[in-house]
C-alpha cells in the first residue's frame, strides 16, 4: 500500500502521512482510529514500541541514526529509506553506524574524555573568574577553629587543622609509588611520605588530603568528576595558606602603591611560585578587578596548565583543550627559558591578533623537566604591576603558521628534504586512561598497604 492509497482510505494526503511516518508530526487520535482500521491492526499496534518485524527495526534503526548529530558530522548524504533498499544494505548501514557509535564510545576511556572534561572545567572557572566563595568560607571555617590570625601557616598550625579535623598524620617510607599521600577513613589516619625529594609542597599535599574529608568528597564516577575534585582540593589547600583576608588586604596594598609581584606574594606567605601565582588568579577578579592569565610551560613549548579570563587567545586542539599544545615561541612563557639572569622575573609585552599582553615569568626545575610559569594581564592592567616599565616586546601573530609554527625560510631552503629526525615517542599520548575511580591509582597496592599498616 502506497502512501497516496493509504492518505486515500483515512482522507488525508501523502505528505501529512509521511511526517506521521517519520515521527516529525503526532498525529490526532481520531486520525490513529482510521489507520488502525485501514491498517486492519489495533490502536496498540501502531503506538507499540516493538517493531513488528526485523526489516522495520532496521528502518527505525538507520533513520535514528541519520538524524543523530554523529551522522551529521560524518557530513554524508542520508539514504532514502523505502521498501525498494536491499535487506543487505539496511544490515550493513545499521551495523557500520554501530561500530562507529562502539569505537567512539571507547574513546570516553582514553585522553580524549580527559581533555572534554578540563575544556568544561575550564569554561566553568572562566564563568566564576576562578573565584569559589563556598570553598573560601570552608578554609576560614577551618583557620578560625586553629586560632589562626596572620602570617605564613606554619607546619606546627597545619598539623593543628589535621587534629582539629580528627585526624593523626604518619610519615612513612613505603606510601605506594602512584600516590602523594593516602588517607585511612576507618582509622582516620593520613599517611605522608618521609621522603625530602618531592616536587610537591608537604603542606599541600597535606591540606589537599584533608580538603577531601572537608569538602565531602565522594569516590568519583568518572574523569570529570575526578578531575573537579582535584581542583577544588587544590583550591582549598591554596585558601589556607594563603587566607583570603589576609591575602586581599596585602594584594590591595600592592595595588595601591601600583607594586603587585608574584614573588612578594610567593615570599610573603612562604608558598611556592606557582601556588602564588595560581592563588593570584583567584582574587585578581573578585577583589581587585584585574583580569589575567596564567600559563604553566614545560621547556618543550608544551602548555601543562592554563588559565584565563582577559581575552588571551591559547592555542586550543579541535575539542578546545589547551593543555597539550604548543605556546607560541614570541610569548613570554617560551622565552623566558633564554634569558640568562634567573634571579630576577622576566617580564614582557607580547603584540597578539587579540590585543596586546604584559606577562611576567620564572622558571622552575621540577623531576619532570624544567618549567615556566607567567601571569599576564592586558596591556590597560599593566599599571598595577611591578616590571611594567621593561622595553621588551614581541610581536606574536600564532595561531597563523606563518608566526612560528613554519621554519624560517632560509632553514626550510638549506634543510627541507634533507633531515630526517627521529621523533622521541610519546606513548602516553596514545594509552588508554588508567582504569579505576582514581585514574593512575594501584588499588591493590594501596589496600596492601593500608592493611599493612593499621596495626
Amino acid at each position: 500500500m502506497t502512501l497516496d492509497d493509504l492518505g486515500i482510505a483515512v482522507g488525508t494526503v501523502a505528505s501529512q502521512l509521511s511526517l506521521v511516518e517519520n515521527g516529525k508530526r503526532e498525529p490526532k487520535l481520531s486520525m490513529l482510529q482510521r489507520l488502525a482500521v485501514a491498517l486492519d491492526v489495533t490502536i496498540d499496534d501502531l503506538l507499540g514500541s516493538e517493531p513488528p518485524s526485523r526489516r522495520a527495526a532496521l528502518e527505525i534503526e538507520l533513520e535514528r541514526a541519520q538524524r543523530g548529530p554523529l551522522y551529521e558530522a560524518l557530513g554524508l548524504p542520508k539514504v532514502r529509506i523505502s521498501s525498494r533498499l536491499p535487506m543487505e544494505v539496511l544490515e550493513s548501514l545499521v551495523g557500520l553506524q554501530g561500530e562507529l557509535e562502539r569505537r567512539l564510545d571507547e574513546q570516553v576511556a582514553t585522553p580524549e574524555e580527559a581533555r572534554r572534561a578540563n575544556v568544561e572545567l575550564r569554561a566553568v572557572m572562566r564563568e566564576r573568574n576562578n573565584y569559589f566563595p563556598e570553598i573560601e568560607a570552608q578554609a576560614q571555617t577551618v583557620l578560625d577553629a586553629v586560632g589562626y590570625t596572620t602570617g605564613p601557616v606554619s607546619q606546627h598550625l597545619i598539623a593543628d587543622i589535621a587534629a582539629h579535623l580528627g585526624f593523626s598524620l604518619h610519615h612513612v617510607n613505603d606510601l605506594p609509588h602512584s600516590t602523594r599521600s593516602v588517607t585511612d577513613l576507618k582509622n582516620r589516619r593520613i599517611y605522608l611520605t618521609q621522603s625530602q625529594r618531592t616536587d610537591h609542597d608537604p603542606r599541600s599535599v597535606l591540606l589537599q588530603a584533608l580538603g577531601h574529608y572537608v569538602l565531602e568528597h565522594r569516590t568519583p564516577e568518572n574523569y570529570g568528576e575526578f578531575l573537579r575534585q582535584r581542583v577544588a582540593t587544590n583550591y582549598f589547600a591554596a585558601a589556607l595558606l594563603l587566607p583570603e583576608r589576609p591575602t586581599v588586604e596585602y594584594l590591595e596594598r600592592a595595588k595601591a602603591a601600583k607594586e603587585i609581584a608574584v614573588e612578594d606574594i610567593r615570599d610573603t606567605f612562604a608558598v611556592s611560585y606557582e601556588t602564588a601565582a595560581h592563588r593570584f588568579t583567584n582574587l585578581a577578579t573578585e577583589h581587585l578587578g584585574i583580569r589575567t592569565h596564567f600559563q604553566k610551560t614545560h621547556k618543550s613549548g608544551i602548555i601543562y596548565k592554563a588559565y584565563e579570563n582577559d581575552g588571551v587567545t591559547f592555542p586550543q586542539d579541535h575539542t578546545g583543550a589547551i593543555e597539550g599544545q604548543p605556546s607560541c615561541r614570541r610569548w613570554t612563557s617560551r622565552v623566558v627559558f633564554d634569558v640568562q639572569d634567573k634571579f630576577r622575573a622576566y617580564n614582557q609585552y607580547t603584540d597578539t591578533p587579540s590585543g596586546t599582553f604584559w606577562c611576567t615569568a620564572r622558571t622552575e626545575r621540577a623531576a619532570s623537566g624544567e618549567f615556566s610559569l607567567s601571569i599576564g594581564v592586558p596591556y590597560a592592567q599593566v599599571k598595577w604591576f611591578r616590571g611594567r616599565d621593561t622595553d621588551i616586546r614581541e610581536k606574536s601573530f600564532c595561531p597563523d603558521e606563518s608566526c612560528c609554527r613554519q621554519p624560517p625560510p632560509d632553514l626550510a631552503r638549506e634543510w627541507a628534504g634533507h633531515a630526517w629526525p627521529s621523533a622521541r615517542a610519546h606513548s602516553h599520548l596514545l594509552a588508554a586512561m588508567p582504569p579505576g575511580a582514581f585514574p593512575g591509582v594501584d588499588e591493590t597496592e594501596v589496600y596492601s598497604f593500608l592493611a599493612a599498616h593499621s596495626g
